[in-house]
């Protein structure tokens, strides 16, 4: 049973398809109105009063003169038909069944209005888009007259619907056969498209007194931002105020709207009911509005995730959650009804990290001066993405709060890295050219000019993974690559040759290789990660999935050695059905193991030293195993390519062809110290680093010790919180009852000293919002311990209003 809205979306984004939860979740632009709306909420603190003699709350309220069982509506949103076939008819009998509220129906439902009406046993209201033709919008507002509806809501923020990326990559359409039931016609497939057609861009305040003129039935205009505009709105006759922002999904950069709440509700002044949308997403959250000026809430995207979830029965259970929340929530508060709500109740939080600010030098938001200025929308999308903000946001923090003990980055343990080291290796690798017979100028060439694409080292890193591997490859299977993710770059534009092709990826997922994919424009499709790493169940499913959708899969990147972020580790006989399925589904597997030979213990034998039939390209890395800063990584990619005259190379030549357009070729003096580490440890890699794996190991031991101790079992189980146990690797997850994002995330750093990563960056179409990654590879023992003992008390703080 889902105890939070938040576990209905996770519902919902399970059984949705992933272009239609874009379409639902999407905002506008860089989406920073869309996580502006619920942050807002994150900021407000409550004042509870004791000993008020409340009893039992009433929640009921009273609204252009019909009384509500709860300040809460169901916010217009189009074709609840895409969460269920019911549609808009199922959304009525829910929220019925949880609460008499009104559900205000959108001019895009998915089903009649006389069909809603007739199912409805609660107040409906229409949603009005002004057509250019008014004559069609005259048509639907008297067909919802006739049955039945109780008021008309103006949507004014909405000349044509906003510029949303999600749905721009995705190419979005509606599924065949999914139309407005209420308007005839066509060009409905796609919504951006249609509504630039018909909608009419020219409305002015006049529009209300047309309104009158059809209709007697109350008016609110919805998407008023300030208070001149809603003081114009009572002044040209409006019933009523819904403060606004179309859940982020018009223009992007526009304040949340429980910020602008005070000015608009002063501004009105009790003359005309406040309702406000956008964000809420608990029953406190319900109290901060009305504190600040709301007279009730709308909900949107909830609905729509319990229809998605459960149908009627899923729209009943979020209400029926809200309605618990929020009466929980006026009991403690010392609140006994609606009306005893006020602004005494709130106070801003003492600090407001805000997501959609805290990146804001990254998006570009500085003063110009008069040079020439460069607009987002007009760079490609892939920067607009959160996904590319990810660990600008981290590393923001981190220098932010250098006194907190930071569990956030993965980087290496530096102890083991000695500067002379460097000049040792590369003396190595010269003396090793002199020993093959190369001239004194031959070896100054080796270092100081450019090399081939391919790279300079190749024999010695195919004699590395023959012996520590079982991996017998060629060299000319090797392209050296400037770390590992230009290895991941050349590999997808490689093989991704149209917008048919996708690259499926284990979700949870290294953010490298989604970004690598954003910016080249590829298509993502997330394959859930088990316990056992990568379900083949779900790999089959997905891949049959997008092949039904005329599409065509070309891979499935992973990293099967205790992965980053999750730690999971695949064993031996997960990994062999892996390359038979990859085998019965023709496509290819993308292996990134950057953490086996810094893990202690004997590790799973590789997915391609188990490749038999040239299905796994190796994407490898120096970084954690040699030093970071070299940038040394490789791609094992011995596919044989087929040309049109018959003719036959590897796919190796086919990314160093590319390489040679990027950065021409991997630095020869960098190459050149990892071949030196290389021909120190006669290619045993995994003997070079014994006791950095002994180290890293600890710490991982340690790290699960101390959770251990920070939460017994009595305390685990009282606060909801898990975690799994990896064998290596640098991260472990733990799972909390709250809500692990950026707002989190910044309270935790600055109130308890304490710095993680939320798991939801990791997740490419939605999840992980109650997870959180944990690093431990470059801290001591002190701070590791002093760390935990942190988060612990953040835990037990952030969980008091979860769990209760």
């Amino acid at each position: 049973m889902e105890l939070s809205l938040g576990e209905f979306a996770l519902r919902a984004q399970e059984r949705l398809d992933p272009a239609v939860w874009d379409f639902i979740e999407g905002g506008a632009g860089e989406e920073r109105t869309l996580a502006a709306n619920t942050a807002a909420f994150d900021r407000v603190l409550l004042r509870p009063s004791v000993l008020t003699g409340a009893g039992s709350p009433q929640t009921a309220t009273r609204i252009l003169g019909r009384t509500w069982d709860a300040p809460l509506a169901v916010a217009p949103v189009a074709y609840h038909t895409l969460a269920d076939p019911l549609g808009e008819q199922a959304t009525v009998r829910g929220t019925a069944a949880a609460a008499k509220v009104p559900v205000v129906i959108s001019t895009f439902a998915g089903r009649t209005f006389e069909d809603i009406a007739a199912e409805a046993t609660t107040p409906l209201w229409l949603q009005v888009y002004c057509m250019r033709d008014h004559s069609v919008t005259r048509g639907l507002i008297e067909r919802a007259e006739n049955a039945g509806f109780e008021a008309l809501v103006l949507t004014v923020d909405a000349p044509r619907l906003g510029r949303r990326l999600r749905d721009l990559r995705n190419d979005f359409r509606l599924p065949p056969g999914m139309v407005p039931a209420n308007l005839a016609g066509d060009g409905f497939a796609a919504p951006a498209a249609h509504s630039r057609a018909e909608f009419d861009p020219d409305l002015d305040w006049s529009v209300l007194d047309w309104l009158r003129s059809v209709s007697t039935l109350p008016i609110l205009i919805k998407g008023v931002l300030t208070g001149p505009d809603a003081v114009r709105g009572a002044e040209a006759g409006a019933d009523g105020i819904v403060v606004s922002n179309h859940g982020g999904r018009q223009l992007d950069g526009v304040p949340a709207t429980l910020d602008v709440l005070p000015e608009v509700a002063a501004a009105i002044g009790g003359r005309l009911p406040v309702l406000l949308d956008g964000g809420v997403r608990r029953g406190r959250d319900v109290l901060a509005a009305l504190a600040l000026g709301a007279d009730a809430v709308l909900i949107g995207r909830p609905v729509l995730h319990g229809l998605a979830a459960d149908g009627a029965e899923g729209v009943t259970g979020v209400f029926s959650v809200l309605l618990e929340e929020l009466t929980d929530a006026m009991s403690l508060a010392g609140l006994k009804t609606v009306a005893d709500i006020g602004p005494d109740l709130v106070r801003p939080a003492p600090h407001t990290p805000r997501p959609d600010t805290v990146t804001a030098a990254a998006h570009g938001h500085t003063e110009t001066g008069g040079g020439a200025a460069l607009r987002i929308a007009d760079l490609h999308p892939s920067v607009a993405d959160p996904v590319m903000d990810t660990m600008n946001f981290l590393n923001e923090v981190t220098l932010r709060y250098p006194e907190a003990v930071s569990f956030a980055p993965g980087r290496p343990y530096a102890g083991f890295f000695e500067t002379d080291q460097v000049m040792g290796h590369l003396r190595r690798y010269m003396d090793h050219l002199t020993e093959q017979g190369r001239s004194q100028a031959q070896v100054r060439d080796a270092l100081f000019q450019y090399g081939p694409s391919a790279g300079l080292i190749r024999e010695l890193i195919a004699h590395s993974l023959r012996v520590d591997e079982d991996i017998d490859v060629p060299p000319e299977s090797i392209v050296v690559t400037v770390g590992c993710q230009e290895a991941m770059f050349l590999t997808l534009r490689a093989l991704m040759s149209g917008p048919d092709d996708v690259l499926l990826v284990s979700s949870p997922c290294y953010v490298g290789i989604t970004g690598a994919a954003r910016l080249l424009d590829v298509r993502l499709t997330a394959v859930e990660e088990g316990e056992n790493g990568l379900s083949c169940d779900a790999l089959e499913a997905a891949v049959t999935a997008e092949r039904a959708r005329g599409r065509r899969p070309r891979a499935v990147y992973l990293v099967p050695d205790h992965s980053n972020p999750s730690g999971v580790t695949m064993p031996l006989e997960a990994r062999l059905a892996l390359m038979d399925l990859a085998e019965r589904l023709d496509i290819l597997v993308l292996e990134d193991s950057p953490y086996r030979h810094v893990s202690p213990g004997t590790q799973v034998a590789s997915l391609k030293s188990l490749d038999r039939t040239r299905r796994v390209i190796h994407l490898g890395s120096y970084a954690k195993t040699v030093f970071p800063g070299a940038r040394i990584g490789f791609a094992v990619a011995d596919q044989p390519v087929l040309a049109p005259d018959g003719s036959t190379t590897l796919l190796a030549d086919q990314l160093a062809k590319i390489k040679s357009m990027v950065t021409v070729n991997t630095s020869p003096l960098s190459q050149a110290v990892v071949a030196g580490a290389l021909l120190e440890c006669d290619g045993r890699v995994s003997e070079l680093n014994t006791l950095t794996a002994a180290h890293y190991g600890e710490a991982m031991r340690f790290t699960l010790e101390c959770l251990a101790r920070e939460f017994p079992a009595e305390r685990r189980s009282r606060l909801q919180v898990s975690w799994n146990e990896p064998s290596g690797g640098f991260f472990l997850t733990l799972q909390v009852p709250f809500r692990a994002d950026n707002a989190a995330l910044a309270r935790s750093a600055q109130d308890f000293g304490v710095i993680w990563t939320p798991m939801a960056y990791f997740y490419p179409q939605g999840g992980g919002g109650h997870t959180i990654r944990l690093s431990t590879s470059y801290l001591t023992h002190t701070d590791i311990e002093k760390g935990i003992a942190r988060l612990a008390e953040f835990i037990e703080f952030e969980s008091a209003d979860a769990v209760r």
